[in-house]
């Protein structure tokens, strides 16, 4: 099974926790290789990290972690690009088939923010049904957005949990398709990466069950709502409730992330639990966001009763936050 990732130094931690929860509930699962694209590893980075993975092997049961150093994402690409706010790294996916072994064949994308909390044996076999791309629809992506992308009653997906079929994306040279399409609206996305794979890959994609990427969103918003956003089914009401219980993927989107101090994330003590089994175990929560979360509360109670009001304030508040974020820099 082969395992990738995008990151800088920053998010090494959230990385190695992500990697932590793949090891420990894939044990039996007889080889696993971590790919990591990355930008500012030290070399001890890649020493820790390389005997943290190590001490999951076992006899005739490999763990193995290749770490590919992209320190100038601008010198990958013909044309210049803006961001948005968001690290150049995350346009390092769509590099895959030019950074990975030809020997890979199949891998499974995570973002950084994510834990596992069962075995992805079940993600790994699935089939892509004649698609290049798996991955899991986004309910609250707004119409006006997807109009934007030519998706106008079609499926938006989020890029933050992959399923790809390397063999046939280089066949089908899909990675050079989707930076064209980047490059041709302009290189200037809310959402670089993943825009450009909806908007180019656009009824290629194949979806996968939300619970192999479930972010808080699903508990922020109710079903119905939910439901009424999209213009494509969704799980039922059933399925969804049992999703919901016990999701197989977390993907911490948003701005409360287990490792904030003074989040309430509900599945924050994940989190913790598989920080604590890596070489950065013990390491402090982000202090300054209390004043934050306190606020972010009181606007929860505020408008629960007004969940699409809600829901347009948000989408409309983070590219804002976003383009606030990059002036600073």
């Amino acid at each position: 099974m082969n395992i990738l990732y995008t990151t800088n130094q920053n998010f090494l931690p959230q990385v190695s926790a992500s990697i932590a929860s793949v090891c420990e509930n894939d044990r039996t699962c007889p080889e696993i290789c971590f790919y990591i694209l990355c930008s500012g590893f030290t070399k001890e980075d890649k020493e820790k990290m390389t005997s943290f993975v190590d001490g999951y092997a076992r006899e005739g049961r490999p763990r193995k972690v290749c770490t590919i150093d992209l320190e100038q994402m601008e010198s990958y690409f013909d044309f210049s690009f803006d961001t948005a706010g968001w690290n150049p790294i995350i346009l390092a996916r769509l590099l895959m088939d030019r950074l990975l072994p030809d020997t890979v064949e199949r891998v499974i994308y995570l973002d950084g923010d994510t834990i596992v909390r069962r075995s992805l044996a079940s993600l790994w076999k699935t089939g892509l049904s004649g698609c290049v791309i798996g991955a899991v629809m986004e309910p609250t992506c707004s119409r006006k957005r997807k109009a934007a992308l030519g998706l106008a009653g079609k499926p938006y997906y989020n890029s933050g949990v992959l399923l790809i079929d390397l063999r046939s994306w280089r066949r089908e040279n899909t990675g050079r398709e989707i930076i064209q399409y980047y490059q041709e609206n302009g290189a200037r996305f809310f959402a670089p990466d993943q825009d450009a794979i909806n908007g180019s890959q656009k009824d290629r994609i194949c979806p996968l069950s939300i619970s192999y990427n479930y972010p808080n969103t699903y508990d922020l918003y109710r079903y119905r709502l939910l439901e009424k956003n999209c213009d494509y089914p969704i799980p039922s009401r059933k399925e969804f409730d049992r999703i919901r219980q016990n999701p197989h993927i977390i993907h911490y989107l948003g701005e409360e992330r287990p490792w904030r101090k003074g989040n309430t994330h509900r599945f924050r003590q994940d989190y913790l639990t598989y920080l604590n089994k890596t070489p950065w175990a013990g390491q402090g929560l982000e202090e300054g966001w209390e004043k934050y979360f306190f606020c972010w509360r009181i606007f929860n109670a505020v408008m629960k009763p007004f969940p699409m009001t809600r829901l347009t304030i948000i989408n409309n508040l983070i590219p804002f936050m976003l383009k606030k974020k990059h002036s600073r820099r």
